[in-house]
């Protein structure tokens, strides 16, 4: 069974930097298409950013120059470093992983913006 566990998440204040981690586990990775996902209170869940096998990468506009997704194969893990973070970028944070047409989620992890 594939499992995806974040970490990272926390307080953060405006203009400062946070790293998030996904784990991946159970199940195939360097092939894989690994995303970023976050949902906000009251707001549907949006890509964030997205990085495939051969490590090329997508950003929503919002993020664009603030935040770098990564990978790393040896230890199965997806990165997404936040540099910049203005007070819409709290959300809780979500790793996702695309094996062919068969997504799995991770648990979330908090990203709380605040002074």
């Amino acid at each position: 069974q594939v499992q995806l566990v974040e970490s990272g998440g926390g307080l953060v204040q405006p203009g400062g930097s946070l790293r998030l981690s996904c784990v991946v586990s159970g199940g195939i990775f360097s092939t894989v298409t690994m995303s970023w996902y976050r949902q906000a209170p009251g707001k549907q869940r949006e890509l964030v950013a997205r990085i495939n096998s051969i490590n090329s990468t997508t950003y929503v506009d919002s993020v664009k120059g603030r935040f770098t997704i990564s990978r790393d194969n040896a230890k199965n893990t997806v990165y997404l470093q936040m540099n910049s973070v203005k007070f819409g970028d709290a959300a809780v944070y979500y790793c996702h992983r695309l094996w062919g047409s068969i997504p799995t989620w991770g648990q979330g992890t908090q990203v709380t913006v605040d002074s």
